[in-house]
Parts: C-alpha cells; structure tokens; sequence
C-alpha cells in the first residue's frame, strides 16, 4: 500500500490534470464568448458543454465493474482517457479562434469540448472510485482538500492563465501547453500500482451492476432511513445556488469593463489561489468542528458572498465607479468559501459511499449535485437577461438561504441516527 503522502500527490495530480479543461470551459470560455458579442442566454446555453458530468452516473456503474486486474482496476479507465483528453485538446489546438462566429467552426468547437468533458467525466469517476478505497475515515478529510486543490490549480491554469495567456501567446501554443500539463500529470497514476485487494472490487461491483437496472433497487439505499433521505435532499439543493449564479459573474466583470488579463490575472487566477487558501483552511477545520456544523458554518458564508455580489450588480447598474480592488476581493471571498465548501461537501460524499460501489456512490452524489447545477447554468442567463444582474442575483440570495432548511433537516436526522445507535 503506497504510502499517504504519495496518495495525497496521486489524488492531486489527477484532479489536476481533470480541472484544466473544465477550468478553461467554466471559468475562460464565457469571458471569450461574451468579448465576442454573445448573448447571456447563449453563454448560459453553454452549460450543456458540462452535460456528461450530470449523466455520468448511467455508466459509473460499468466503471466499477469492468476494469483490468493486471493492469489495476481503476488505472486501467485513468490512464487511456487522460491520454485521449491529450489528443482532444492537441485537436483543439488546430481550430482557430478567430473564426468563432461562424457556424460550422462553432459546431466543431462545441463537439470537441463535449468530447473532452464524456473523456474527463469518466476520468473522473474512477478518480473517485480509487479515492474512496484508498483513503481511510482519518484520511477523508485531507484526501478531498488535495483533491480540491488540485481541481483549483487546474482552473488557475485552464481559465486563468488561458486568458492572460491568450493577450500575448497563440491559440495553438496555449492549447498544446494545456495538453502538455494533462500528460506531465499523467506520469504519478503510470507510476502507482493498484494494492491487490483492489481486485476484489470487481468481484463485488458485479452482483450489485445486475440490479443496477431497476433504478428503485439502488435508490433504496438514499431512502433506508430519514437520515439519508435528508442527506439526498442536501444534494439535490446544494448546487442550486452556483448554478443559477455561475455564467453570469464574469460576463458581469467584461460589461464592467474589465480586461482579459485583469479576468484572467486578478478575478480568475486571484480567485483560484483565494480558494486553495480556502480549500487549506476547511481540512485544518475539520480537525476541530464536525463535517455537519462545518457545512452549515460555510454555508452561511456562502450567502453572504454571493449577497455583496447582488451589491456589485447594483453598483454596476447604477453607473457608480467601483474601485477594482473591492471586485477582486469579492470574487476571491466567494471563490475561497465555495472551496471551503466544497472539501466538506465531498467529505461527507465520501462518508456516504459504500466501498464496493465506491465510483458508482461517489458519481451519484457528485452528478446529482452537477444535474441541477447544469440544468439551472442553461437557465440563468435567459433569467438575468430578463431580470438584470441587480435582481437577479438578490433572487439567488434569496434562494441560497431557503436552502438552509435541507441542511437544518439532514443535522436534525443525523444528530438522531447517531444517538440511536450509541443507544444500541
């Protein structure tokens, strides 16, 4: 068994390598579009760009079940489609941006970003399968804050840097760079081999894949008790809020009229190192605070982020100059409490997953969370363009606190199943 500081640089790497593509697509793409002149009801409509991450869970279940012993389970599904997100994004490098008005360019460009995101979705999934096996209970906690960082250091560099990068390099050599990153970070899964007991997993995967297709069969561990059935009310809400608000912050930052390289150097690539502080600071909290007070606590901070982003809007729509400083120091609060956020929240995601189905209880909850981030992303900005930023971002405050109440709920449930069985 590899030793725990090299899982830690493990899991690292290969959040790494799977956040600089999604980084550019979430964080670089809507700022281009919108340079460019498109609406935000199209650059909402973009959201569909991150439609496997919603859907991944109809072949999670095969991920667990189908893999090479020899080779290792899950390094046998890692490996090739890093590598293929190598040649997606090598592709990617001979389209040129210039021509991103015209249809058919349009439509090549979109075909491989949703190429790229099925590659990294699955990726993903065994990512999480082998996290979940290989991290213990004291380990959880850590094991998700490097998984945190690495996801970020790959926004700072697939969203970030990208733009910055883009005022003064070429669009070929900025993709083959990205691709270059994908495939360094490819190196520490090539080196790690798969402890034996992994060969278990899909001895176990098989029995639980033949009632995969009655759908109830599965379910019916999220509704065995009030207490996990909080839990999967917590999963559907959690994501609602960052759904509604996300293709809107940085088109808002180009209509305030940023630059690329102040988006890319001080919003994006600032926000980035913000949250990594973040994502620091929720592993060393859940040293001393338990995961259910810790979700509540930055939950909390969360709307209050996103309220001084409804008092940026308003500002902004009032035509009263804003200091730059003041927005940078909103984005890179919001962007260091949503990563505090997020290490807690896939901490407990992990605590619910069970081990033989570690990647098809982990793709789960993570895709329920991204469904409803995802159908709500290509939602928001038909809202915003009716409503305005001012509104429509109190809106989501507004939504972000009712929220709560599934929260208070799952804690309620917790606090009672524990008792109960410290009784028994």
């Amino acid at each position: 068994m590899p030793s725990t500081p090299h899982i830690y640089l493990l899991l690292f790497s290969l959040y790494w390598a799977q956040g600089l593509p999604v980084g550019f697509m979430t964080h670089a793409l809507p700022v281009i579009l919108r340079a460019q002149g498109v609406s935000l009801a199209h650059i909402g409509g973009f959201g569909l760009l991150m439609l496997p991450w919603s859907i991944k869970i109809f072949w999670a279940p095969w991920v667990d079940r189908f893999g090479h012993s020899a080779f290792g389970h899950y390094r046998s599904w890692i490996i090739p489609t890093q590598l293929l997100s190598v040649v997606v994004l090598i592709g990617l490098s001979f389209l040129p941006i210039q021509a991103l008005n015209q249809p058919e360019y349009l439509l090549v460009f979109f075909i491989a970003l949703l190429s790229m995101n099925l590659v990294g979705a699955t990726q993903d999934i065994a990512t999480d399968g082998l996290a979940v096996n290989m991290l213990n209970s004291q380990q959880q906690h850590w094991g998700n804050t490097f998984q945190v960082i690495g996801s970020r250091l790959g926004f700072i560099v697939g969203g970030g840097a990208i733009l910055w990068a883009l005022d003064w390099l070429d669009w070929q050599s900025t993709f083959l760079l990205l691709a270059g990153l994908v495939l360094l970070n490819t190196l520490p899964i090539l080196c790690f081999k798969e402890p034996e007991r992994f060969k278990n997993i899909q001895h176990a995967a098989e029995k639980e894949v033949l009632s995969w297709r009655k759908i109830k069969n599965y379910l019916s561990y999220f509704y065995q008790s009030p207490h996990l059935t909080g839990w999967l009310a917590v999963l559907i809400t959690f994501k609602v809020a960052d759904g509604l608000v996300g293709p809107l912050l940085k088109p808002l930052m180009v209509d305030i009229g940023l630059t690329f390289s102040q988006i890319g150097i001080y919003v994006t690539m600032l926000g980035a190192v913000a949250a990594l502080m973040g994502a620091g600071l929720a592993g060393l909290s859940l040293k001393y605070i338990s995961r259910e007070h810790a979700l509540l606590s930055f939950s909390i901070l969360k709307i209050f982020s996103l309220a001084a982003y409804a008092w940026l809007a308003v500002q902004y729509e009032a035509q009263r100059s804003i200091d730059v400083w003041i927005i940078y120091l909103i984005n890179a609060t919001e962007d260091m409490i949503s990563a505090m956020l997020l290490v807690v929240m896939l901490t407990l995601v992990m605590q619910y997953s069970r081990k033989h189905l570690a990647g098809t209880d982990f793709t789960f909850q993570v895709a329920l969370m991204a469904t409803m981030s995802g159908g709500l992303y290509s939602l928001s900005g038909i809202f915003a363009d009716i409503l305005g930023y001012a509104n429509y971002l109190s809106v989501i405050t507004l939504i972000a606190i009712l929220c709560l109440w599934t929260i208070f709920r799952w804690i309620k449930y917790f606090k009672q199943c524990n008792k109960n069985a410290t009784n028994q």
